[in-house]
């Protein structure tokens, strides 16, 4: 038994510990560096989101449509310089049509006449340099060098919103940027 006094008597405690001091040790408080960054990662991540999802959809629609109708016009001009036929683009109540362009032997090879969103409608404008020869559509060739022409997209739903696609003729058409 004396042994068993002894060893306890030789442990002594670490310093700062409830049993030395004789009051218990108080629970931490706040946040911990890993939760802030856990938190403020989310908070980025839902900014993000709303911003992706309060973008203009109509604006980028008819961009898109654009960007489209400028491969259709660049494919048909090239269709239009290799038979030698003039192809004029139209709008139309459905979409657009082509004129003009050889049949095609293959379905694959037949350009598309419908817009990607129903919304969409264009309106042909005439240039201010050269007289309109057409004035509701787009000569797409067969001479290599044209007149100045345009188009602008147009939302049924929101007229404001308007996308303009242009050639001066030499180079192939492209989106206008808008300035406000």
């Amino acid at each position: 038994m004396a042994r068993r006094v002894v060893k306890a008597a030789m442990q002594t405690l670490a310093a700062g510990s409830p049993e030395l001091s004789g009051r218990s040790r108080p629970s931490a408080s706040g946040f911990t560096l890993l939760e802030l960054l856990v938190v403020l990662a989310l908070v980025a991540i839902a900014s993000a989101g709303i911003g992706f999802a309060m973008r203009d959809g109509t604006r980028t629609q008819l961009e898109r449509e654009a960007l489209r109708l400028s491969a259709l016009f660049e494919s048909a001009r090239a269709r239009s310089q290799v038979s030698g036929l003039p192809v004029r683009w139209r709008v139309t109540a459905e979409g657009f049509e082509f004129e003009g362009l050889p049949p095609s032997e293959r379905a694959e090879d037949d350009l598309p006449q419908a817009w990607l969103d129903a919304d969409t409608t264009a309106r042909v404008e005439a240039a201010a340099t050269a007289p309109a020869i057409q004035p509701d559509a787009i000569v797409l060739g067969p001479e290599p060098i044209l007149l100045p022409q345009s188009v602008s997209l147009l939302s049924r739903s929101q007229p404001g919103q308007r996308v303009r696609l242009a050639s001066d003729g030499v180079r192939p058409f492209a989106v206008l940027a808008e300035r406000p």
